[in-house]
């Protein structure tokens, strides 16, 4: 009966990974309240599991013509860039701080979705 729950769990967050709209961020929230998983082994079993789901999103994504190739280009180079030294600047900084960050990070990226009306939205009406 657990791994039904789990294999079920990991399909669901799997399709709703490939729409895009974040089952990585459920599986951990599975992983650690359900499952009794430390938060450490979490992430890496979500590190894997994205490796697994993220090709086959890309395909889709490619034969479905969604993929601006030079937006990927940019975001690429900007993001190994930002990724290597956001990783040095890390190393050197207290963890108790690094969690606050993100969690304010977090609740600001929130309060946006909820409150903030996109260009999209906006024209709609």
């Amino acid at each position: 009966m657990k791994i039904a729950l789990a294999i079920a769990v990991g399909l669901i967050t799997g399709i709703i990974s490939g729409f895009g709209i974040g089952g990585g961020s459920l599986l951990i929230v599975y992983l650690t309240t359900f499952a009794a998983v430390d938060q450490y082994s979490a992430g890496g079993i979500n590190l894997l599991y994205f490796l697994c789901c993220a090709p086959t999103a890309l395909i889709a994504h490619i034969r479905n013509r969604r993929v601006e190739w030079k937006a990927v280009l940019w975001c690429s180079v900007a993001g190994v860039a930002t990724s290597a030294l956001a990783a040095f600047l890390a190393s050197g900084m207290d963890t108790d701080l690094l969690r606050r960050g993100f969690g304010v990070l977090l609740l600001y990226i929130g309060f946006r979705e909820l409150f903030c009306k996109s260009q999209k939205s906006a024209s709609r009406e």
